[in-house]
């Protein structure tokens, strides 16, 4: 099995303009940008051919080969990471089994989080696509809702069927839950994580469909997957200990920096 992790990174985020450059100080006081992080996470990865960084921005190629990275430009049309990374896979050559797209604002995903997304996908042959899903604690689940009633986006939650096939994505915090949960109790309510492995075919496939309303409104890019009637497999993941957020916002910085510290990330 030959796999490809494939980073995306843009710096025109609407939300966030610059993110993948915003310096994340670790626990031993030294600032590293965002996408060196993300990149750094994801040469732990075990059974990976190949890393590259895809952007369409100079600032970001600059700052990512200066750190060591390999860069792929890519045109500034791609409308998210997915088609990002099927214009890198087509750059590169492609021939790769399992295409990663782990995205640039997701610096501590443990590297078991892709390995077991990666196994997942391979042991699904009749799957084009997996992503992993993270059951939340209570502490997590009360963050996503405390963010979302001050009208930010703490994460995005997915609700799926027996056969681990994805219902639907959402930035909303899905199930609705009237229990209230202590931070260390586990929740019916899974946090989805940012990353995603492809089967070539379905990545191909997914720049000729034109983005659909639900994708329109959520802004979630996987979601072009369901509207098109592609299933989308569902990988449970375990934190083993580890904590696990995203950087969507400005505020996230301080929280990320606050986890870094606490788990002896450099």
């Amino acid at each position: 099995m030959s796999v490809l992790i494939v980073i995306p990174a843009r710096y025109a985020s609407t939300r966030y303009p610059g993110k993948p450059l915003v310096p994340l100080t670790g626990a031993t006081g030294e600032a590293r940008t965002l996408i060196e992080r993300s990149w750094r996470a994801a040469c732990l990865v075990q059974g990976v051919d190949r890393v590259v960084v895809a952007t369409d921005d100079d600032r970001i190629k600059q700052a990512a080969e200066a750190f060591g990275a390999e860069v792929v430009m890519t045109s500034e049309t791609c409308a998210n990471g997915t088609e990002r990374c099927a214009e890198a896979h087509a750059a590169l050559g492609g021939g790769y089994e399992i295409v990663v797209n782990l995205q640039g604002d997701a610096p501590l995903t443990p590297h078991w989080f892709v390995e077991d997304l990666v196994a997942g996908l391979w042991a699904a042959p009749g799957m084009g696509l997996a992503t992993p899903v993270l059951r939340c604690n209570g502490e997590t689940l009360n963050s996503l809702l405390a963010d979302r009633k001050a009208g930010r986006v703490g994460g995005t939650t997915a609700v799926f069927a027996e056969d681990r096939s994805a219902l639907y994505f959402t930035k909303e915090v899905v199930p609705y839950c009237a229990q209230t949960f202590g931070d260390g109790e586990n929740t019916p309510v899974f946090h989805h994580v940012g990353v995603y492995a492809y089967r070539p075919d379905a990545l191909a496939a997914y720049s000729g469909w034109t983005a659909g309303p639900l994708e329109k409104l959520e802004g979630l890019e996987q979601l072009r997957f369901l509207e098109n009637g592609r299933k989308v497999l569902c990988v449970e993941v375990e934190a083993r200990g580890r904590e696990f957020w995203e950087l969507n916002n400005p505020e996230d910085v301080p929280r990320l920096e606050t986890m870094m510290k606490k788990m002896g990330h450099e």
